[in-house]
């Protein structure tokens, strides 16, 4: 069978690739030594742009920030020590990821345009280590909107090319950061709710990660699961886990319990269903929690008439606590109406701010269309109707870590300042057409006077510190933050 390679030919003209093309390219790696390749990881323009630059020029600065028209007000800037470690640590190029490189570049964008000399630069005065000064906020710093979060340059004159090649890498910390920062607002919601009808000592498991069937990729539920684990505890995200533990240190950052899904339970037949619910509890007899859906029919029935009636001295004589799940309806009118008949069932107690809460043997779970946006309204409507936010936990899917993209908080990766011939100039984009995409000017300092955060410029720091600490310098990571400090930076 003849291979159909085509190839971008030093004419510009697309056409299929002669034998000779098709065995250069095809012997240049495999596709898995080709996917782990940095020199491939950026936007195909990006390969001209070493020759676009002013003659002489010797230092490209650049930063990342959370532009105005942001979503939230505060940015928590997460995740890029995984990008670090995973990406630019240490030797990143060789000479069979050059060739892969060029191969491939030649036959996308045509021969001659790749930056082979500049590659093999770096490969044989640098040895293949990355000639870039990274400086960032702490990881998990909640930062207030228009501020930078993270400024980029080369450290070899000759490598000025390299600073914004990496942009297409770098700012895909965007997603995380969003995530946490989403998560993080969640947080402060339920919080807020315990602080006023409830305990606020179980915030940590109150919004439980349900994401990860909904995701894009792999990778995005271990950057978005972990980034979720900031701020919350609970997770059913186990790529999150492998994240957390890999590139920031953790133990075990999130935990979950024994659960039901409908195909466990509708597998018993719908007359099966009451032995369905007694097997759960039953196996999990010892478990501290379990989780059980219950709307595989009809959750009235199932909270009133089995959980609260044929289970309930089940229930009762249970070691912990049996958590019902709805799955579907209007969760702002089904959820006080499911607790109210679990407390009926079961009982409730009045704490010491007025609010009912359940016997301890039983809580909810509602998983189902929770949002950033929903969840505050399901908040607000328990209160209203006497019950304490102790009674419920949510779940989260796409809500937490799909209904977000870069325009969520404003992402913007920008060169400030450029050194051309020993002269630095200040570099900015002010498009008439849209006052907030301009961007900043000069070499940056991030402070905060008063609780107040403020982007300056390096000259003008007059002694005050500047929270922008360097974490990556010539292909090795200079300081490394841990899991639980990136926590405690992002603590309410």
């Amino acid at each position: 069978m003849k291979n159909q390679l085509y190839v971008n030919g030093v004419d510009g003209v697309i056409r299929e690739a002669t034998e000779a093309e098709v065995k250069e390219f095809l012997g240049r790696g495999t596709a898995a030594e080709n996917l782990d390749n940095l020199l491939l990881k950026t936007d195909s323009y990006k390969l001209s742009h070493h020759v676009q630059y002013p003659e002489g020029t010797e230092n490209v600065y650049s930063y990342f920030e959370s532009r105005s028209g942001a979503k939230f007000h505060d940015t928590v800037f997460f995740g890029l020590q995984a990008y670090i470690k995973k990406f630019l640590i240490g030797v990143v190029v060789t000479q069979e990821k050059l060739d892969q490189a060029k191969a491939i570049a030649d036959a996308h964008v045509g021969p001659g345009i790749f930056n082979y000399e500049g590659w093999k630069y770096i490969l044989e005065k640098h040895k293949g280590r990355l000639p870039i000064r990274i400086k960032a906020v702490p990881e998990g710093t909640p930062v207030a909107v228009s501020n930078v979060l993270m400024t980029i340059e080369n450290t070899d004159p000759k490598c000025f090319w390299l600073t914004n090649y990496l942009e297409t890498l770098l700012v895909q910390v965007w997603y995380a950061s969003t995530v946490a920062t989403l998560s993080r607002d969640n947080k402060r919601n339920i919080l807020n709710a315990l602080v006023e009808t409830g305990d606020p000592a179980g915030i940590m498991f109150k919004c439980h990660d349900f994401g990860y069937r909904g995701v894009s990729s792999d990778e995005s539920a271990g950057m978005g699961g972990m980034a979720h684990l900031v701020n919350f505890m609970g997770t059913d995200t186990m790529a999150a886990l492998v994240y957390a533990r890999e590139y920031y240190g953790a133990d075990v950052a999130g935990f979950s319990i024994p659960a039901s899904e409908h195909s466990t339970i509708t597998s018993w037949g719908r007359e099966g269903e009451v032995e369905a619910m007694r097997n759960m509890l039953a196996k999990y007899e010892k478990s501290p929690l379990v989780a059980c859906v219950s709307d595989s029919w009809d959750i009235h029935n199932a909270c009133k008439n089995l959980w609260g009636g044929e289970l309930k001295e089940m229930v009762l004589a249970h070691n912990g606590t049996l958590v019902v799940r709805p799955d579907s309806g209007d969760p702002i009118k089904l959820l006080p109406q499911i607790i109210t008949y679990l407390g009926d069932a079961f009982g409730f107690t009045r704490n010491d701010k007025g609010y009912l809460v359940l016997n301890d043997h039983v809580r909810v779970i509602q998983g189902d269309g929770i949002t950033n946006e929903t969840i505050p309204q399901i908040l607000e409507v328990l209160k209203k109707a006497n019950l304490s936010a102790d009674n419920l936990a949510f779940g989260s899917g796409g809500g937490l870590l799909q209904m977000v993209n870069r325009d969520t908080q404003c992402f913007a990766f920008k060169c400030s300042s450029v050194t051309v011939k020993g002269h630095e100039r200040d570099v900015f984009k002010n498009p008439i057409t849209d006052s907030s995409k301009a961007s900043k000017k000069g070499r940056l300092a991030l402070i905060n006077e008063n609780g107040a955060w403020a982007t300056i410029n390096e000259k003008e720091l007059n002694g005050r510190k500047n929270y922008l600490e360097t974490v990556f310098e010539n292909g090795e990571l200079v300081k490394e933050i841990t899991f639980e400090e990136v926590r405690k930076n992002a603590a309410l």
